[in-house]
């Protein structure tokens, strides 16, 4: 990694590699759980695998799929701390720091820590491994560091330190955050999914979008047995869901009211952001806030302020933690959820609308470029 960029940039970057390996597993882990949940009901969470492995599956029974489903679910929601971990580390020292990583993090699931303990062992194994790697060591003694001596050091620091001294402190802190999740209700949830949405708008798939979004998967994960589809955990899973649906599909949506306040390329890219607004990828509003920041990203974050306020007030739940528009079936009072979306949408277009007359002459947004280009 460039020596030359900022501390802040490093840790970023860090933090985005560890998320960006551990989405995949989260995304594929929640909504396998959630269509057990939702063939065969929370009872599913209560069946015995060796009973099940006893007996043999039946492809007729809808049950069986249900707790098929349910346990590869559960077995990838396990992976999301260890991923989260083993590659934060590995952006920190490479190949060396995957194992101490990985090591962590599982057991910084295995004593209560959750992602906070998961985020903490990624960089202490990334460092300790990459101290360790910088060691001045015999031509004999090299080759082996790497794959022995790094990982073998660098596993029993990071395991040691979350056993002895991080694991109870930690616990006690995400209990602490999971009591004050399980009590919001109405308004405080209203003003929590202000904030949520603002975040989740601001860098459209960056570190503050994916903070929001890890702390709406830590209580999903945490609320994996509850059967209250209204409990604050799941609503909290919604609003950010629904909060980054809204700045592709406000975008989309104000290329097609007036298609003369976007370039051509600009419009393109509108087509994409309803498949991609659809989908909760964010990352779809990026070509129009790269092209017009002061105009686009105060617009889409009220938007998105506006859509996480309603569906707290709605109290919309949602136990998948992606999928967009493609797991409506799993959202608790989908028709007011869509609702809240819709205005969101609505919003961010007549904000951007509105933004891109400030400052503007009447020529179109291709004009503009074409004069820039003779």
């Amino acid at each position: 990694m460039s020596t030359t960029q900022g501390v802040g940039t490093r840790i970023r970057l860090w933090l985005m590699t560890g998320v960006s390996y551990m989405i995949p597993f989260v995304a594929a882990g929640g909504i396998l759980i959630a269509l057990s949940f939702m063939i065969g009901g929370y009872e599913i969470v209560y069946v015995d695998q060796a009973e099940f492995l006893a007996r043999g599956f039946n492809p007729l029974s809808a049950q069986d799929w249900a707790y098929v489903m349910f346990a590869v679910g559960a077995a990838t929601f396990g992976f999301l701390v260890p991923v989260l971990s083993g590659f934060i580390a590995y952006a920190i020292a490479d190949r060396p720091g995957i194992a101490p990583g990985f090591v962590g993090g599982a057991i910084a699931g295995t004593v209560g820590a959750g992602f906070l303990g998961g985020l903490i062992t990624g960089f202490i194994a990334g460092f300790v491994a990459l101290w360790i790697s910088r060691w001045k060591v015999p031509g004999w003694v090299r080759p082996v560091m790497p794959v022995v001596v790094i990982p073998l050091i660098a596993t029993f620091i990071t395991g040691g330190l979350m056993l002895v001294l991080l694991g109870g402190p930690l616990k006690a802190l995400m209990d602490g955050l999971s009591d004050w999740l399980t009590g919001l209700s109405g308004g405080s949830l209203a003003l929590l999914g202000i904030l949520l949405g603002l975040m989740m708008a601001f860098d459209m798939g960056g570190p503050v979008n994916k903070v929001a979004y890890t702390f709406a998967v830590t209580g999903l994960t945490a609320a994996a047995g509850v059967e209250d589809p209204t409990d604050s955990r799941f609503v909290i899973m919604a609003i950010v869901m629904a909060a980054g649906m809204t700045p592709p599909l406000g975008l989309a949506l104000a290329t097609v009211i007036r298609k003369k306040a976007f370039s051509d390329a600009e419009r393109q890219n509108g087509k994409a952001a309803w498949l991609l607004g659809a989908s909760f990828i964010t990352e779809g509003a990026i070509p129009f806030a790269a092209a017009d920041p002061l105009r686009v990203i105060p617009s889409i974050m009220i938007g998105s302020g506006v859509t996480g306020a309603l569906v707290g007030l709605f109290d919309a739940g949602l136990r998948a933690p992606h999928g967009g528009l493609w797991v409506f079936g799993l959202v608790h009072n989908w028709p007011l959820y869509l609702v809240a979306i819709a205005i969101g949408t609505v919003v961010t277009a007549g904000l951007v609308l509105v933004a891109k007359n400030i400052g503007k002459s009447e020529k179109t947004a291709d004009e503009v470029l074409e004069e820039a280009v003779v």
